[in-house]
């Protein structure tokens, strides 16, 4: 890559989280920019059709959706992350939208004041976290040894249960070995550890408090 990219980004997204670890995976240096999305700048709006991060800013042109993102960077820039088989990278892209599904159940583990709905969502991971157990192979890593755009997407997921728990054992990942080898493998990788600012478990801390939802809720019941 010819200019250096930057990335606009919001502290806490994930979704700007799989494009950082792309980058970090492929050493192309980039800047960063964090917004406030509750006060977006009227520049970003301009260039973010769904006023949402990450955004790629490449020289004049820029990307928008994270998915848009690291397509485009495996496509432009070595090692290149997704299998080169048509049919296996298929299910390698079916699988990052399975990792989109989770964040959906994750955000509302962070949210919600509803009970029913806290439960349900922890019910939804269990159920799709059995169905990745299912399709890994020994590891230690989504596809073996080598590290793919499916670990980007599901190493941002994982991150949030480094803090939840803390709060409260959600049981997640119980019975669950081989995702759980995965998690901690994704853990202790430079480019997802990397991928965040270093106060980032204090910083959801605060976001949680700030939504004051259940999962606080409920500890502070039971402390």
């Amino acid at each position: 890559m010819s200019q250096t990219p930057t990335l606009i980004s919001f502290d806490l997204c994930p979704y700007v989280q799989r494009a950082a670890i792309v980058l970090a995976e492929k050493d192309v240096a980039f800047e960063r920019v964090d917004i406030d999305l509750e006060n977006k700048p009227d520049w970003f709006l301009k260039i973010s059709p769904r006023g949402k991060v990450p955004v790629l800013r490449v020289g004049d042109d820029v990307l928008f959706e994270s998915a848009a993102i690291v397509e485009y960077l495996d496509e432009t820039e070595t090692p290149r992350l997704h299998p080169e088989n048509p049919v296996t990278r298929a299910r390698h892209r079916a699988w990052m939208e399975f990792g989109s599904a989770a964040l959906s159940d994750i955000w509302t583990l962070e949210t919600t004041k509803d009970e029913a709905a806290f439960d349900a969502a922890i019910i939804a991971l269990k159920e799709k976290f059995v169905r990745i157990e299912n399709e890994l192979g020994e590891g230690p890593l989504f596809a073996g040894d080598r590290f793919t755009i499916v670990d980007a997407v599901f190493a941002p997921a994982f991150r949030y249960f480094d803090v939840f728990d803390e709060i409260a054992d959600l049981g997640v990942f119980d019975d669950l070995p081989r995702t759980q080898k995965w998690r901690k493998t994704l853990a202790e990788r430079a480019s997802v550890r990397e991928a965040v600012v270093h106060d980032y478990p204090e910083r959801l801390k605060r976001f949680l408090e700030k939504k004051d939802g259940v999962i606080l809720r409920r500890h502070a019941v039971t402390a």
